[in-house]
């Protein structure tokens, strides 16, 4: 009968354990593994504070813009109301995990480089530019439209600004990020998870900022920003599906991830669902003054007896965004069902870690991919899914807000050696694994 599969780790080794953790520059800023545990206080315990902390505003502000009466299709009076203080409160949370992780750069030495280079850490430094993302996108859904187009003028010029510094930045920070990615030699293929998949993920999101706010800018503005949100996701999607392909292949040899890490398996729901509401909010953001590359005619709408033009450019790029959309979103859903299934083997195991958030964001995209689908496709079915998906996304906001409450009070996160600043391989998480590493063994006995 083969052995627990989550108990076994790989012999020690000098890259098995990693931290990013180090001497603090005063003697007050003792380790937290140098004191007791009763005099730990929680500005020591900051030592170990994260990139990773920025998956709750990260959240949070996905969910702000999935409540945006923009995006449902079912509203009600005091919708918009709610998501606006979602989004004060994301802009809170995110003032205060970066005031957090700026505390423990400027206190223990080094430790900025060692996260950014860390194996394990360095993965999660996206999200902080991510949960910058969700905060410039809310700005079209809550700032632009409730001050009105006409009177928002420096915020519509803000916008684009913040979109190009956002585009440029996210494309550096993925160069660098694979850099490392490539060049670490503490990572191997049995430690692949989704996570490697996050460096990408911002630069990525420059078409979800793009769809959301094009519509409000000019057309000789627009247009650059739809182009361009359009090559970021098209990038981001396509290093995404190189990913999956080691993704699957790590599965297929050593079976799913640890169970710590599974929840990390609901990133790969993110690339295929904002790619398809993201290219499907661009081809609705296309501005109708503008050049028309594919050629245009008047269309009578024989419903009204008024003559109507519309540009081919539109519909092309609307009948394209369509058909991409649907094509991709079942992958989306495919990887929804494993990670669900993957999670529910081991879900009596599962303790908290900040990879919970996965449960939210990612999911985030794969419901408003649902909501837009069924808005182009006129269907009143697939928009109630949409809106059940959306009650439950929420409620699982809450549930792992709560077990990261309960997590930290019980000093299972930001304590020595619970965190993302150590790095540990994975464990021998199958039956599959512990055969393929008796057959290495069995292989070198024989030589």
């Amino acid at each position: 009968m083969p052995e627990d599969p989550d108990s076994h780790h790989h012999p020690a080794s000098p890259i098995a354990l990693q931290s990013s953790s180090r001497t603090p520059a005063k003697q007050d800023g003792a380790s937290v593994s140098t004191q007791n545990d009763k005099d730990v206080r929680l500005l020591d315990r900051l030592e170990h504070f994260t990139w990773a902390w920025f998956c709750l505003p990260m959240s949070t502000g996905g969910i702000a813009l999935l409540l945006s009466p923009a995006v449902q299709p079912h509203n009600f009076p005091g919708l918009n109301t709610i998501g606006k203080v979602v989004y004060i409160f994301d802009l809170t949370i995110f003032t205060l995990v970066t005031l957090a992780i700026s505390y423990r750069f400027l206190r223990w030495r080094n430790t900025l480089w060692d996260s950014l280079t860390h194996p394990t850490e360095s993965l999660f430094a996206a999200t902080a530019l991510l949960s910058t993302a969700s905060i410039i996108a809310c700005i079209a859904r809550y700032g632009i439209s409730t001050i009105g187009v006409a009177n928002a003028g420096w915020l519509i010029v803000t916008y684009r600004t913040l979109f190009w510094v956002y585009f440029i930045v996210t494309f550096i920070w993925a160069v660098f990020a694979y850099t490392l990615l490539f060049t670490s030699p503490a990572l191997e293929l049995r430690d692949m998870t989704p996570a490697w998949d996050l460096p990408i993920f911002p630069f990525m999101l420059s078409g979800t900022i793009a769809s959301t706010g094009a519509s409000y800018q000019p057309p000789d503005q627009a247009v650059p920003m739809i182009v361009a949100g359009l090559t970021a996701q098209g990038l981001g999607f396509i290093i995404s599906i190189l990913m999956y392909a080691i993704y699957m292949h790590r599965m297929i040899e050593f079976g799913f991830p640890a169970t710590k890490a599974r929840p990390a398996m609901f990133i790969a729901v993110g690339p295929p669902s904002f790619t398809s509401l993201a290219i499907l909010g661009m081809a609705n953001a296309w501005p109708r003054q503008y050049i028309n590359y594919f050629g245009s005619n008047i269309y009578p709408d024989d419903s009204i007896g008024v003559p109507q033009q519309e540009l081919t450019t539109i519909q092309i790029m609307r009948v394209l965004a369509t058909v991409m959309s649907i094509f991709i979103y079942t992958l989306a859903a495919w990887f929804f069902a494993i990670a669900v299934v993957a999670c529910f083997l081991k879900f009596r195991r599962m303790t908290f870690h900040l990879n919970w958030w996965a449960f939210v964001f990612p999911n985030v995209g794969f419901t408003i991919a649902t909501i837009q689908i069924g808005k182009v496709l006129m269907s009143p079915g697939i928009e109630w899914v949409g809106s059940v998906m959306s009650i439950g996304v929420v409620v699982t906001w809450f549930f792992v807000a709560a077990n990261h409450i309960w997590a930290l009070w019980n000093r299972q996160i930001l304590w020595e050696g619970m965190d993302e600043d150590v790095y540990k391989t994975e464990a021998l998480n199958s039956h599959k694994m512990q055969q393929s590493r008796k057959g290495l063994m069995d292989e070198e006995k024989q030589d």
